[in-house]
C-alpha cells in the first residue's frame, strides 16, 4: 500500500470498506437520511454497516448546546451526548450507536492538545497537517478495525467550502489517496433548485459544489441530487459530464412524504448497487424489506387520527424534540392511526386558558427540558390531564412536573418544587442527585446512558413492558426526593419502577387514572421502525380509546 511519512494508515488492520458522505450548496439537505438509507439497503442485502458523524463545531459534544442551536442532544447506550443524526441511524438500522459514532472538531483538538501536553509528539511542531488530520483519520477508521462491519459510512457535517470542515475534507482526501480504490468511495449530496419563473431545474450550483470539492483533492464517485422535480436523463448526463462522474452515478433524490420512504427511493435509483459495485462487494442477496414496507403501509393508510398535545418550550424548532416526534410516528403506525402533534408552548399556558388550549386533545405529553422558563405552564397541563382523565405521559422533566403537581394539589404541600427551579423550596420533592452536588463542569457530567429499572408487577408499567426488569437511557441531574415517597404512596401515586442500585424512582403512575405515567428516563431514544418504544405505543393506544369516547 502506498503511504506518506506521517500517515497512520499503515498501522491499521483494514477489515471494512469506507463510504464518505459530503454535502454542498446548502446545509440541511439530508446527508444523515441518505447515509442511513444507504446503510439500511446494505443491511437489507445481508451486509453489516454502521454510520458515524463528524461534526465541525468546536464544542466537545452537543450536550451544552441550546436546543435552539442544534436540535436535541441524542444519548447513546454508553452515555455519549451526540448529534441528533445518530438517532436517525439507530431508527433506520435498529442497532445501537456509541461514543465512537460521533466525533467533533472540539474532541479532535482536545485529544491532540492533551497528547502534546503529555509530550507524545517528541518536541515536534504540532500542526493541522499531519497531527489533526492523523487524529481524524484514526477516528474515521476505528469502527472498521475489528471485523464487526463490512462497510463504515461516515457523514461529514456542514457543507464543502466551510472553513470548519476543511480538516475533515483533507483527511478524506488522504484516505481516498492511500486506500485501494475498491475500499473507499465518496457520495456527494447537492441541491438542484427549480426556478419557478424560468420553469427550469438549474445544475450550476451542483457544478460549483463539485468543483469546490475537487479543488480540495477529493473526487466524488456518486452525486445524489436533492430535487423537488424529477431529473430527466438529459439533466443527469449534463451533471455527469460537467462533474466528471459516470452518467449512471448521478442519483435523483426527490422530496418524500416521509423520511422512511427514502430507502425505497434510493433502492429504485440503485444507489446500493452502485456502491457495492464500486467497493467490489459480491456476496449479497436481494433486499429483505418486508417489515419496512409493512410499516410504511400502515403509516400511509391510517384508520383514524389522534391529537396529541406536546407541551414544551422549544416548539419553534421541531428538531428539539426529534426523537419524540419520530416515536409518535412509530407508535402511530403500530396503532394504525395518524398522530397529529399539536405544539403547545408551556410559557403561554395558564389556569385561565388551559381548557381552551387542551380541551380538544386526546392526550398530553409533557416534554423534557431544563431551566425555569415555562415550568408553571407544564404543571398546569399535568393538572388538567390528571383531573380530566386525559391520557398523560411525562418524560424526564415531564415526570418531575407530574410529581410537583401532585405534591401541590393532592398532598397540599404549598411551594413544592424542584431545587433546580427553586433552591429554597420548603418542599423539594425533586432534588439534585447526591453525586451531582460535587460536580462543577457542565459538559458530559449528567447521569447519562443506559441504566436498569426494576418494575413492580400488577402496574401499568408492567403491563406496558411485560417484564420486571428493563434498561432505558437517561440524561438528568435531578431525581425524585425519596424523603417524600411514603406521602406520595399514601395518596395513591405508585412508584412502579426503581433503579436497583440507587433506589432512584424511575417510573410514577396513578392506578385510578385511565393512563397517567411519568418516567425519569428517555424512552424515545430507543424507539425504532422495527421496535417502537412500548410506552409510546400504549400511550397512543390510550389516546385512541379516549378519542373514540
Amino acid at each position: 500500500m502506498v503511504g506518506i511519512a506521517f500517515s497512520k494508515l499503515d498501522a491499521f488492520n483494514f477489515m471494512a470498506k469506507y463510504v464518505f458522505v459530503t454535502g454542498g450548496v446548502t446545509s440541511s439537505l439530508g446527508k444523515g437520511i441518505i447515509a442511513a438509507s444507504l446503510a439500511k439497503l446494505l443491511q437489507a442485502r445481508g451486509i453489516t454497516a454502521t454510520i458515524q458523524k463528524f461534526d465541525p463545531y468546536i464544542n466537545v459534544d452537543p450536550g451544552t448546546l441550546n436546543p435552539y442551536e442544534h436540535g436535541e442532544c441524542y444519548v447513546t447506550e454508553d452515555g455519549a451526548e451526540t448529534d441528533l443524526d445518530l438517532g436517525h441511524y439507530e431508527r433506520f438500522l435498529n442497532t445501537p450507536t456509541s461514543q465512537a459514532n460521533n466525533v467533533t472538531t472540539g474532541r479532535i483538538y482536545q485529544t491532540v492538545i492533551n497528547k502534546e501536553r503529555a509530550g507524545e509528539f517528541l518536541g515536534k511542531t504540532v500542526q493541522v497537517v499531519p497531527h489533526i488530520t492523523d487524529e481524524i483519520k484514526h477516528r474515521m477508521m476505528l469502527l472498521g478495525q475489528d471485523g464487526k462491519f463490512d462497510v463504515v459510512i461516515t457523514e461529514i457535517g456542514g457543507t464543502v467550502g466551510d472553513i470548519e470542515s476543511t480538516p475533515f475534507i483533507e483527511t478524506v482526501r488522504q484516505i481516498q489517496w492511500e486506500l485501494p480504490t475498491e475500499d473507499v468511495m465518496v457520495v456527494h449530496l447537492t441541491l438542484i433548485p427549480y426556478l419557478n419563473a424560468a420553469k427550469e431545474l438549474k445544475t450550476k450550483p451542483t457544478q460549483h459544489s463539485v468543483r469546490m470539492l475537487s479543488e480540495t483533492g477529493v473526487h466524488p464517485d456518486v452525486i445524489v441530487c436533492r430535487t423537488e422535480h424529477p431529473l430527466n436523463d438529459e439533466i443527469k448526463r449534463k451533471i455527469a459530464l460537467f462533474c466528471n462522474v459516470k452518467a449512471g452515478n448521478v442519483i435523483e433524490s426527490l422530496d418524500a412524504s416521509t423520511i422512511y420512504e427514502v430507502p425505497l427511493l434510493m433502492l429504485k435509483e440503485q444507489l446500493d448497487l452502485i456502491v457495492m459495485k464500486k467497493l467490489q462487494i459480491q456476496n449479497y442477496k436481494e433486499p429483505e424489506l418486508t417489515k419496512w414496507n409493512g410499516f410504511l403501509a400502515k403509516l400511509k393508510n391510517p384508520k383514524s387520527t389522534v391529537n396529541i398535545g406536546l407541551i414544551g418550550k422549544y416548539i419553534e424548532l421541531q428538531d428539539a424534540y426529534k426523537s419524540i416526534l419520530e416515536s409518535f410516528i412509530h407508535a402511530g403506525a403500530m396503532n394504525e392511526v395518524k398522530v397529529n402533534v399539536v405544539n403547545v408552548h408551556s410559557e403561554n399556558l395558564t389556569a385561565e386558558n388551559v381548557k381552551e388550549q387542551l380541551g380538544a386533545l386526546d392526550g398530553l405529553l409533557v416534554a423534557p427540558g431544563f431551566g425555569n422558563r415555562g415550568i408553571e405552564g407544564k404543571i398546569v397541563a399535568v393538572q388538567y390531564a390528571r383531573e380530566n382523565n386525559m391520557p398523560f405521559f411525562g418524560i424526564c422533566l415531564g415526570m418531575q412536573m407530574a410529581v410537583i403537581e401532585f405534591a401541590r394539589n393532592v398532598l397540599g404541600l404549598q411551594g413544592a418544587h424542584s431545587v433546580e427551579m427553586d433552591p429554597n423550596s420548603p418542599h423539594p420533592v425533586i432534588n439534585m442527585m447526591e453525586e451531582q452536588k460535587r460536580i462543577t463542569m457542565m459538559g458530559g457530567t449528567m447521569r447519562l446512558g443506559a441504566y436498569p429499572c426494576v418494575i413492580q408487577k400488577d402496574t401499568l408499567a408492567y403491563k406496558i413492558y411485560g417484564a420486571t426488569e428493563i434498561s432505558e437511557r437517561h440524561r438528568h441531574r435531578y431525581e425524585f426526593n425519596n424523603e417524600y415517597l411514603k406521602a406520595f404512596q399514601d395518596k395513591g401515586m405508585v412508584n412502579s419502577g426503581i433503579n436497583p442500585a440507587t433506589n432512584l424512582v424511575e417510573i410514577v403512575e396513578l392506578p385510578n387514572h385511565p393512563f397517567f405515567i411519568g418516567v425519569q428516563y428517555h424512552p424515545e431514544l430507543k424507539s425504532t421502525v422495527e421496535q417502537p418504544a412500548p410506552l409510546f405505543v400504549h400511550f397512543i393506544e390510550a389516546a385512541k380509546k379516549y378519542a373514540n369516547k
